[in-house]
C-alpha cells in the first residue's frame, strides 16, 4: 500500500458515465481517492452520500473526489442515480489499481473467506504525492474526514 509522501499510483478508469479518467489530469488539484467494497450495500451508501451531502464544501476547498470499487460501469451507473451522486465512482472491474493502492485484502463472512476492498481512502496533493491515507474511514462523516485531512476545515456541514 502506498504512504504519505510517496507518489500516488497513476490510474485510468471509467467512471458511471463511461468516460475515463486519469489520475494525470488532474495534476495541480487535491484528489480524495475513496475505495469502497460495492456499490448498493449500507456502508457504501453511507460513505457515498457523506460526499453527495458535503460536495459544496468539498469544491470550496478545491478538492476533487471520486470513489472507486471493483462494480462495473452499469452498476455505478444505478447506484449514482439512485443515490444522486454527482461526482465520480470509477470501475475497477479487473482490480488493477485496486492492487497498486493496496486495498485488496482477504475478507470474511459467514464463515466464508474471499479477496474484497478494504475501505480506504487515499488523499493526492497537487503534485500527485499521497498527503494521507484514511485507513478506516467513518462511513457517516467521510466527507468532513477528506476535508481534515487536507487542512483547516472544522464545520460539520455547509
Amino acid at each position: 500500500m502506498p504512504e504519505a509522501g510517496e507518489k500516488a499510483p497513476e490510474f485510468e478508469l471509467k467512471n458511471q458515465r463511461g468516460e475515463t479518467i486519469r489520475l494525470r489530469d488532474y495534476k495541480g488539484k487535491k484528489v480524495g481517492l475513496y475505495f469502497y467494497p460495492k456499490d448498493n450495500t449500507p456502508g457504501c451508501t453511507k460513505q457515498g452520500c457523506s460526499i453527495r451531502n458535503s460536495s459544496e464544501a468539498l469544491k470550496k476547498k478545491g478538492i476533487t473526489v471520486f470513489g472507486v470499487s471493483m462494480d462495473g460501469v452499469e452498476s455505478h451507473a444505478v447506484f449514482a442515480k439512485k443515490q444522486g451522486f454527482d461526482f465520480p465512482i470509477l470501475s475497477d472491474e479487473k482490480g488493477e489499481v485496486c492492487r497498486k493502492y493496496g486495498v485488496i485484502k482477504e475478507k470474511s463472512m459467514f464463515g466464508n473467506t474471499f479477496l474484497g476492498i478494504k475501505r480506504t481512502t487515499f488523499l493526492i496533493d497537487e503534485k500527485g504525492l499521497i498527503k494521507a491515507v484514511i485507513r478506516k474511514p467513518d462511513v457517516n462523516d467521510h466527507a468532513n474526514e477528506i476535508i481534515a485531512g487536507f487542512g483547516k476545515y472544522t464545520a460539520k456541514s455547509e
